[in-house]
């Protein structure tokens, strides 16, 4: 079994909160699948495959589509929730069940309505002034893959595991390397987003 090398020097970064963050390399796998023809189902493992994170939601919405990632008792943990008619495809992500201003905790949106790549912006709550994102996302071309980055520094990787017959299955499979301090909630977070906003590109 993996042995992380643990660094205590290493500052955390608590985005969620203090119990997703470890000083440690974090490495996830996170399995989505689409339950009938409506509801999502996403499971997020640790390396011996423990569940940590459940999310859940529609598949389709006549407004706005909402995600819930919860613990493994049920409890919701984050609200996502699509922004009406954004040209940047605008999610705001809420602390618990909550949708209430009070309770938001950051925002994430394509970084231009036109791209040519896929990269996202997040802008923590208390960034009042919104001139320069807190994080960002660079995609890859031809998969679901990406890495997230706190000014130039890589925080985390995403990596999509492709196998013949799973997407036509409505499964798709990531792995997740969350670098030491970082709040791994957080990083399920923005590849929910992401793969809902890319995921048919």
């Amino acid at each position: 079994m993996f042995k992380p090398e643990i660094n205590f020097q290493v500052p955390l970064v608590p985005i969620v909160g203090d119990d997703f963050c470890f000083p440690y390399l974090v490495n996830l796998n996170v399995k989505k699948k689409i339950l009938g023809i409506s509801h999502i189902n996403i499971d997020v493992l640790d390396d011996i495959g423990i569940s940590l994170l459940q999310g859940n939601g529609k598949v389709w919405h006549l407004r706005k589509k909402k995600r819930i990632i919860c613990d493994p008792a049920g409890l919701p943990i984050l609200t996502l929730r699509e922004k009406s008619l954004s040209w940047h495809n605008t999610w705001k992500v809420y602390r618990a069940g909550s949708s209430d201003r009070n309770d938001l905790l950051y925002t994430v949106k394509r970084s231009s309505p036109i791209q040519m790549k896929m990269q996202l912006d997040v802008f923590l709550a208390s960034n009042v002034s919104g001139e320069m994102c807190d994080f960002h996302v660079k995609g890859a071309y031809t998969n679901q893959s990406f890495e997230v980055y706190k000014g130039d520094t890589l925080i985390a990787e995403v990596k999509e595991r492709f196998k013949l017959g799973s997407f036509f299955k409505g499964r798709e499979n990531f792995e997740l390397r969350v670098y030491p301090g970082i709040d791994y909630a957080f990083i399920v977070s923005i590849l929910i987003i992401y793969n809902e906003i890319y995921g048919e590109s």
